[in-house]
């Protein structure tokens, strides 16, 4: 007869104490161990450090008379002279007021859109109708500007289709492309019919986060559709938008380069001049590179002070934001 005895409990902790949690593995294991992942994110993170971290140098160009043939190092500092020019230059404020009109029927029509998408397509009950839906409103996202004004200019220009049409009924045709005073939600209407079914994911992926429990228990209360919006839907996403909102108010006056770029010579400098493109026409087009970076400075910094503002905002009403002061 063999005898089992039981080994003896250690020295260092009683019999009822459980066993102590094994050690966690050093950051090199780790890191070995996650090799294949670290790979594939190194393309992004070499991405963010050239273009977006190691460009910041370049703003070095704000305070020279830079000059190519003489590169930073030989240039002349000017110090602040070009933001002296800057506030005094008309054409300069022309930019910023379209850049900042154009920004704010952005936030008003196009930010609350693929929300109002998102709920749409999340009340669908059919999953077959709802990934077909999917599909159509995301594929605009795929197609490139130029693809997307020539759209618009077949559409709504003067030999477009919808003049087509008035004409075949009899009607006089209308001048939408070309037209100054309709300009800007000309370019707001074609980044939500771009953008707005992309834009949907995040907001879906929220309502999928949704306890469907609440929802049923709002039912049974005799709450409405409207009421369950307001009531359940919209506070357990708050989060969501609330950051959103916040990145959103952060590019500002960031509307984009190559949509206004293709339609400016259309409408002129006076309606269709954005940061951007005078950004580009001040620095590559007339060779103002000091000056065209003072104002891709000034746009910088405002950037940074609206989303340090909106994010305190979203603090005051007890959201985290994108970071914790």
């Amino acid at each position: 007869m063999v005898t089992v005895t039981p080994a003896p409990a250690s020295a260092d902790r009683k019999p009822d104490e459980p066993a102590a949690a094994p050690a966690r593995p050093g950051r090199r294991q780790r890191i070995r161990a996650g090799r294949a992942l670290y790979l594939l994110l190194l393309p992004g993170v070499l991405y963010f450090l050239v273009f977006h971290y190691g460009a910041l140098f370049g703003n070095v160009l704000a305070f020279q008379d830079y000059v190519p043939f003489l590169g930073l190092r030989d240039s002349a500092w000017v110090g602040f002279t070009h933001f002296e020019r800057m506030f005094g230059d008309p054409l300069f404020w022309s930019a910023v007021g379209n850049t900042v009109l154009i920004a704010l029927l952005q936030l008003i029509f196009f930010f609350p859109a693929p929300l109002a998408l998102a709920l749409l397509l999340h009340s669908i009950v059919g999953d077959t109708i709802r990934r077909f839906v999917q599909s159509v409103v995301y594929l605009p996202h795929f197609l490139s500007w130029v693809i997307v004004v020539a759209l618009f200019q077949h559409m709504l220009g003067g030999a477009g289709v919808v003049n087509g049409w008035l004409a075949d009924l009899g009607v006089g045709g209308i001048q939408v492309i070309g037209d100054p005073d309709l300009y800007k939600p000309l370019v707001v209407a074609q980044v939500i019919w771009k953008e707005c079914g992309w834009a949907t994911i995040i907001f879906l992926a929220a309502l999928a986060n949704v306890d469907e429990q609440m929802y049923e228990a709002a039912a049974i209360d005799g709450a409405s559709w409207w009421r369950r919006l307001w009531h359940v839907t919209l506070p357990a996403i708050r989060p969501v938008i609330i950051l959103l909102l916040v990145l959103r108010l952060g590019e500002f006056l960031s509307i984009g380069f190559e949509q206004f770029f293709l339609q400016r010579q259309s409408v002129g400098a006076e309606a269709g001049e954005v940061l951007d493109t005078f950004v580009y026409y001040t620095g590559f087009a007339a060779g103002d590179f000091g000056y065209a970076a003072a104002v891709g400075l000034f746009k910088g910094v405002i950037g940074v002070a609206l989303i340090y503002a909106a994010n305190r905002v979203a603090h005051r009403f007890g959201e985290q934001g994108i970071y914790k002061s």
